[in-house]
């Protein structure tokens, strides 16, 4: 039935490129300036509150999660938030726009191996702030192996249907690659596609889902492991 796909759509952050630990690395500063407020744990679990909140009018990506970071900041320390402390937080906030995105382990050859073959056409499909995204997208190089590239602000059944339009294929014939269960694989599986399941060391909470089998589903321990399956010459 792999035969049948003509479409490979990519994932960016944490399936091409590392992303989330950035995120990650940031919160631990953040939490280290917050210090006089409670513990990481306690911190994030706010932090995480005031995202969940903030989603449907900001969306994802580093601008959204650092204005999240300041208004929590407020209103655990209100008054008592200096300016210093502003600065820092907002530098460490800024780390995460200067991800430099060298694409993980066995990407470019992946790619580079799968463009050669002809076979399939190849769409990068990611969501988050445009401008971020554009910026990791020419600091990685990956560019180039890319038919078509769409940044959107969320990733359901819509934007997967919406692909299989714009590429007219149905969506048997669409494989999406990424690290997330929830944006990645459950939509394109819902909607009769293939799920290319490459789970990712470091997962942000609202990505986390339960997770199930499915005949359409590939889990791979890395994303080199792809040739494995949609290189016909081997």
């Amino acid at each position: 039935m792999l035969e049948d796909i003509k479409v490979l759509a990519f994932d960016a952050d944490d399936t091409l490129w590392e992303n989330e630990s950035l995120f990650r690395e940031a919160e631990r500063k953040w939490a280290d300036v917050m210090r006089d407020y409670g513990s990481l744990e306690e911190l994030s679990a706010k932090l995480y509150e005031t995202e969940a909140a903030n989603m449907e009018d900001l969306g994802y990506g580093a601008k959204p999660y650092l204005i999240s970071v300041l208004e929590t900041s407020v209103a655990i320390a209100g008054e008592a938030l200096t300016g210093p402390m502003v600065g820092e937080i907002i530098a460490a906030g800024r780390e995460i726009l200067r991800n430099p995105a060298t694409p993980l382990p066995g990407v470019k050859d992946t790619l580079e191996a799968v463009r050669a073959m002809g076979r399939y056409r190849l769409v990068l499909l990611t969501k988050g702030d445009l401008l971020d995204q554009e910026h990791k997208l020419e600091r990685s190089g990956l560019a180039k192996y890319f038919d078509r590239i769409v940044i959107t602000s969320n990733k359901s059944r819509k934007e997967y249907f919406d692909l299989c339009e714009t590429e007219a294929v149905g969506p048997a014939s669409l494989a999406m690659v990424g690290n997330s269960f929830k944006s990645d694989i459950a939509p394109v599986l819902e909607l009769g596609g293939w799920g290319v399941y490459v789970p990712s060391k470091v997962i942000w909470e609202h990505e986390r889902t339960e997770e199930y089998d499915h005949p359409h589903l590939l889990r791979l321990s890395s994303i080199s492991d792809l040739l494995c399956h949609f290189d016909r010459t081997q």
